[in-house]
């Protein structure tokens, strides 16, 4: 997961809950998952309306 370990991660949350205390976590955490959420439906919406890719035509004269 981008080189970072079981350490890095607890050492972020704990900075993360010294910046923004315990009773701010929660609402960061269901903040994050709907942009994550949003972002996903967005792309698979912008993923069902592309247009087709182009035919290729190989022709020679």
């Amino acid at each position: 997961m981008f080189g970072i370990g079981v350490p890095e991660l607890l050492i972020i949350l704990v900075i993360i809950m010294i910046i923004f205390g315990v009773g701010k976590l929660p609402q960061i955490g269901s903040a994050l998952g709907r942009g994550i959420n949003n972002f996903k439906r967005s792309v698979s919406e912008n993923s069902d309306h592309s247009p087709a890719p182009a035919k290729i035509t190989d022709e020679k004269n």
